[in-house]
């Protein structure tokens, strides 16, 4: 059996907050093993990082986050001697997610500690966390901790065009597109959008709906990045892209393959970003997949901070 087959897959989030106008980190003391750590746990079956990193804080904090930007993945031999992979998220944690908290030192977790990033630096217990905060406070020293993400989505799998007797933008979700579309819910809500945004096309609204019942969000429909539009050579990528980046909150914008690599172009350029493969290889996705793109809140012409891209689960 390889070792990536018997690894075992964690995710947690280095959680901040501002405290009398300086950075704090939280940390966990844990019962158990009498150590210092950022807050993660491991996955459970069917469940993806993102979706274990939010769970995990929730159940080891009390605290409500939305993922920031991805801050790297840790690598270790577990006693066991199965390898252990971590990845990590920057999570800002709000005023009213604090007050909202219901935690209570218990079996697992000892207590929470709000600190600056030098004194967890000292407290953490082992190496591997110490490299995620350094990551994290990288970030600090640019100035770009607070930040949103334009979520760039492909829809689900729809209807072949030549088995379709009707117009393409009525083409369905297929069965499998359909499980598509519920399967993104759980994982798109790790960054708690505020907008969705789709082209009107039927496969692309349906995809983004069951994240809307979810969320309690309404759906834009904007023909501006349709791909009958954009075939017309009539579409407004600018337009739609320019205004998400403007109004700096999470937002998710779903729309077609022929359209997406525009779509990550106007990100670029609206933010001041140099054009380059990794732009491009973001617009690469297969139907059900997308990418997010992390980008300043005080300062979105700095440039794209970063990009994940995730896979289609089903």
């Amino acid at each position: 059996m390889s070792q990536v087959a018997t690894a075992v897959y964690a995710a947690g989030a280095v959680c901040w907050r501002v405290i009398e106008g300086r950075i704090h980190v939280l940390v966990v003391h844990r019962t158990v093993y009498g150590d210092v750590t950022i807050p993660k746990g491991k996955v459970d079956p069917g469940e993806t990082l993102p979706e274990t990193a939010v769970r995990e804080i929730g159940e080891e904090t009390g605290l409500h986050v939305a993922l920031g930007v991805p801050l790297g993945v840790s690598r270790y031999a577990m006693p066991s001697g199965r390898e252990k992979i971590v990845h990590y998220w920057a999570a800002h944690v709000t005023e009213k997610a604090v007050q909202r908290s219901t935690f209570r030192p218990n079996a697992e977790i000892a207590a929470l500690e709000w600190v600056t990033i030098k004194r967890a630096r000292g407290y953490l217990s082992y190496e591997p966390d110490r490299e995620i905060l350094d990551n994290f406070a990288a970030l600090v020293d640019q100035g770009v901790t607070g930040t949103f993400g334009v979520i760039v989505l492909r829809h689900g799998k729809a209807q072949p065009r030549g088995a379709w007797n009707g117009t393409d933008s009525s083409r369905p979700l297929t069965e499998r597109g359909v499980k598509q579309a519920a399967a993104l819910v759980g994982m798109l809500r790790a960054w708690a959008p505020r907008k969705l945004v789709s082209s009107p096309a039927v496969r692309c609204v349906t995809t983004v709906a069951p994240l809307a019942a979810a969320s309690a969000l309404s759906v834009k429909r904007d023909d501006g990045i349709s791909q009958d539009a954009w075939e017309a050579g009539s579409d407004e990528v600018r337009r739609v892209i320019g205004k998400r980046v403007r109004v700096g909150k999470t937002a998710v914008v779903c729309s077609h393959g022929p359209v997406l690599p525009e779509i990550m172009r106007e990100i670029a350029l609206a933010t001041g970003t140099p054009l380059g493969s990794y732009v491009s290889d973001a617009a690469e996705l297969e139907v059900g997949g997308f990418s997010v793109v992390h980008l300043s809140s005080s300062n979105p012409s700095s440039g794209i901070i970063a990009i994940e891209t995730h896979e289609p689960r089903v």
